[in-house]
């Protein structure tokens, strides 16, 4: 055979030794390659905790198990298998050992970093996998890490959020920082993009005054939200029930079916306000046909004020009973004449219907209490009619009337009529006194003074008598 004749010259591929002679270039066969720059390789070889990529380098790349990924303690071999070609970031081109380090989740940051900014600048969604449950919201594995907070993980407030995890997600890019390599998602911006045709058609549909179906979708201090087929209304906590409701959760639940009324639609802002007490029965009505001022009620205090009571007399109506309505005596304290949850019988003073007010009074419900008594009438405490009279009875009976045709007396019938004047005073005076003695002091203390003055008169009248004589 002919000797071939080999190239020595062809750059690239022969190199000059040591001694002038020509050797292969080695080194010149293998890629040029830079650190922080993403290279193509194939795996070779997985192990517990790292990696062997061929690159076509003059040394396989090892990929540390915590340059795998962005999640934390994986098992390498859930991440790649044998022959998988990735993309792998140099983060070392020889360390102290030799070696070429490294890493795949890091070329993968690069590359969606990228993809993610130009999401963001478009409005386009990203899609990511929940792979944490943190506080506050969920982590998504984006290629970085993206957290996506509970209340926009859903268009409604989520109660569990570990129904989501392993979950893919679409969400929208709404913060995006390199410096804190920080990416903040909204599932809900998504939902309410795709829901958005469906609520303008809602919107289109119902009119004020209609009565709709929905289901309660969250509940919060103000009110309850009513989810009506793609779109919420709101039903504020004063139009849930006729009576007073301190709490929306006293009356509704979360998943509920309700029946509401549309109250009014603000088509700009797309707002629907919502009524619930509005499908009930009116118990105002019921009180307007069924009672008129005058009646007495039974009702239940609801709640005690500095200047009343309220007393529930139908399930939705409360009337007030004011401080000066509570008793006849005079009240410092409303509770001192009633508590919260006593029964009590009440007439109705006055019916309000058009502020739907109704005033109450516990002082007039027995028939003529708190009123004047009637012109004379006196107390039924046994005692005689002389005690009431208006003037005192021994000084009004024993008075001389004087007589205008009445002949002067002969001094022999003067004799005894001072006689027999001065015993009557003293028999009739002690007759009260001896007849009331079960009765009071006072009633004894307005006898005397009728017997006194007849007395005293008689022992005038005597000594007269007797110089006549």
């Amino acid at each position: 055979m002919p000797n071939e004749t080999i190239d020595t010259t062809e750059p690239g591929v022969w190199t000059t030794g040591p001694d002038g002679e020509p050797v292969p270039d080695y080194d010149a066969s293998f890629p040029t390659i830079n650190e922080g720059e993403v290279v193509h390789g194939k795996v070779v070889r997985v192990d517990k905790d790292e990696v062997l990529v061929d690159i076509g380098y003059k040394s396989e790349g090892v990929i540390p198990v915590a340059e795998l990924s962005i999640r934390r303690s994986i098992n390498p071999a859930d991440e790649v298998g044998l022959g998988d070609e990735i993309d792998a970031l140099v983060l070392t081109k020889e360390d102290a050992e030799g070696r070429l380090i490294l890493s795949k989740k890091r070329a993968r940051f690069e590359m969606a970093w990228k993809a993610i900014e130009g999401s963001a600048e478009n409005g386009q969604p990203v899609d990511g996998k929940v792979i944490e449950v943190v506080k506050g919201g969920l982590i998504l594995d984006l290629g970085v890490r993206g957290f996506l907070p509970a209340s926009l993980v859903d268009i409604r407030r989520v109660q569990d959020l570990d129904e989501f995890l392993g979950k893919e997600l679409r969400c929208k890019v709404i913060e995006l920082n390199r410096s804190r390599n920080n990416v903040v998602l909204s599932r809900r911006a998504v939902l309410e993009d795709e829901r958005k045709e469906m609520r303008q058609a809602i919107l289109d549909k119902l009119q004020p005054g209609d009565v709709v179906e929905g289901q309660i979708s969250n509940i919060v201090d103000f009110g309850a939200f009513v989810d009506l087929d793609g779109m919420d209304g709101l039903i504020h906590i004063s139009e849930l029930s006729w009576s007073h409701v301190n709490h929306p959760s006293e009356v509704l639940e979360i998943g509920q079916t309700v029946q509401v009324k549309v109250l009014d639609i603000d088509r700009d802002r797309q707002r629907i306000s919502l009524g619930l007490k509005q499908t009930q029965t009116d118990p105002w009505q019921q009180v307007l046909d069924s009672y008129g001022e005058g009646d007495v009620v039974q009702g239940k205090v609801t709640k005690v004020v500095t200047f009343g009571a309220f007393v529930e007399i139908l399930p939705g109506v409360e009337g007030l009973v004011h401080i000066s309505e509570l008793a006849q005596h005079h009240v410092e304290n409303p509770r001192e004449v009633v508590s919260q949850g006593d029964v009590v019988n009440a007439k109705i003073i006055e019916v309000d219907a058009e502020r739907r007010r109704l005033s109450l009074s516990l002082k007039r419900v027995e028939e003529g209490e708190g009123q004047p008594l009637p012109e004379g009438a006196r107390p039924q405490i046994d005692l005689s009619e002389d005690v009431f009279s208006d003037q005192p009875a021994a000084a009004s009976e024993f008075e001389p009337e004087p007589e205008a045709d009445a002949e002067p007396a002969t001094p022999e019938a003067a004799t005894p009529s001072a006689e027999e004047t001065a015993p009557e005073p003293e028999a009739e005076a002690e007759e009260p006194a001896a007849a009331e003695e079960p009765a009071s002091d006072d009633v004894a203390a307005e006898a005397s003074p009728a017997a006194e003055p007849a007395s005293a008169e008689a022992a005038t009248e005597q000594p007269s008598a007797e110089e006549t004589a």
